[in-house]
């Protein structure tokens, strides 16, 4: 299945990429390897995750390692990941 940043989700990524790379340069690779790992996965399997409680249609994968959580909705055939939050946020925004 096709996958999809929204605008909010770039904007999330772009700040934790530049705080990583600001506090821990060392965990940046490793940051970006197991995204690719989550973005395969969820292309693959989009059902696989577990839907947000107070949002049944958005669907929540935990980064695992890193305090990341990944929030996306299937739209029209697409994988729109729209959050890509510290796990102290448990709001899909």
């Amino acid at each position: 299945m096709k996958l999809l940043y929204t605008a909010p989700a770039r904007a999330d990524l772009d700040a934790i990429l530049r705080h990583i790379a600001a506090t821990y340069p060392a965990a940046h690779d490793g940051f970006i390897q197991r995204l690719k790992v989550i973005e395969q996965r969820i292309a693959q399997w989009p059902r696989s995750a577990h839907a947000v409680e107070q949002r049944k249609e958005v669907r929540i994968v935990p980064m695992i390692r890193y305090p990341y959580k990944i929030f996306y909705e299937i739209v029209d055939g697409a994988v729109h990941i729209v959050h890509v939050r510290h796990a102290a946020r448990a709001e899909p925004g």
